[in-house]
């Protein structure tokens, strides 16, 4: 084959992959897309980038994309460079006064801002939010591995949103980043809050069409250490089942439980991605196979 007819073949495929979005594209327009960023694709700079490039074109071809963004990494060299030890009861960070406030800092002058300068980097307008002013939240403890509840100090969970700004933003077709921090009801207190759960709780309070979970593991796998066990598809009935048997267990088991609870509130889909595979939220949305785990009702 010349030079030609493979450069002509290439241009082929690609308004191919083009044409195979059309109807998702057809399907989504106007909807609200809830992405919740996580794991090595908050890490890696190239990775991050790309990834909100990939955002900004959800909003370009007219899907309202709202980012909830993690930063546990970015919290913890913050506290060890400030003298703190970042302690873990159970898998969950104990956060106390003097913690608080690094990571609401962190959060906010770190991690939002400079996700909010990539989106405008590539063309897109979008809105830095703390979490304060969308999550109102109750104290929340922790569990033991023997069952026993702890006191996590400054960690909330979630019983309210604030939803009326972020629904401001979208009309002006501003993308919302929101960081992962709650306002306690009783206190008026920030608490630092679990940004799975967060997101979670957000997409059932504005029915998004989509939940999309960005980590850095392919989706729910049969064997952790064979790709081609992953699981593409499950129902909310059959999660507990999976967790029975082990195949869901570990950070993936909250967040399998945190699906149900947003597709029992009105969301219509949520799906587990790889952040570290290039344009994994596109591959997810916009063809017939997708490249993660999709949870249905």
């Amino acid at each position: 084959m010349s030079e030609h007819s493979e450069s002509l073949r290439e241009h082929i495929d690609k308004a191919a992959t083009l044409v195979e979005a059309l109807p998702y594209i057809q399907k989504f327009r106007g909807k609200c897309f809830l992405i919740k960023l996580g794991g090595s694709a908050m890490e890696n700079p190239d990775l991050l980038d790309a990834l909100l490039r990939d955002v900004v074109l959800l909003e370009a071809v007219g899907i309202n994309p709202i980012i909830v963004h993690g930063g546990g990494k970015a919290i913890s060299e913050a506290m060890e460079s400030s003298g703190i030890e970042p302690k873990f009861i159970s898998g969950q960070r104990f956060t106390d006064q003097e913690s608080i406030q690094i990571v609401e800092d962190t959060l906010g002058k770190k991690v939002n801002s400079n996700l909010v300068r990539l989106v405008e980097s590539h063309g897109g307008k979008a809105m830095g939010i703390s979490g304060t002013a969308v999550f109102l939240s109750d104290r929340m403890l922790g569990m033991t591995e023997d069952g026993q509840e702890v006191d996590l100090g400054y960690v909330g969970s979630v019983k309210e949103c604030s939803v009326e700004g972020l629904q401001e933003l979208i009309v002006k077709e501003t993308i919302p980043v929101v960081s992962p921090l709650s306002k306690e009801e009783c206190s008026g207190n920030t608490l630092n809050t679990n940004a799975d759960l967060a997101a979670s709780a957000l997409a059932g309070a504005m029915h998004v069409a989509k939940l999309v979970y960005i980590s850095d593991v392919l989706g729910v796998m049969r064997d952790p250490n064979v790709n081609e066990s992953l699981i593409h598809s499950i129902g909310c009935s059959e999660v507990e089942t999976l967790a029975d048997d082990g195949v869901i267990s570990g950070g993936m088991l909250p967040k399998l439980h945190s699906a149900v609870e947003a597709i029992g509130s009105g969301v219509e889909k949520v799906h587990l991605i790889d952040g570290r595979i290039p344009h994994s939220l596109l591959l997810e949305i916009f063809t017939n196979t997708g490249v993660g785990t999709e949870i249905i009702p």
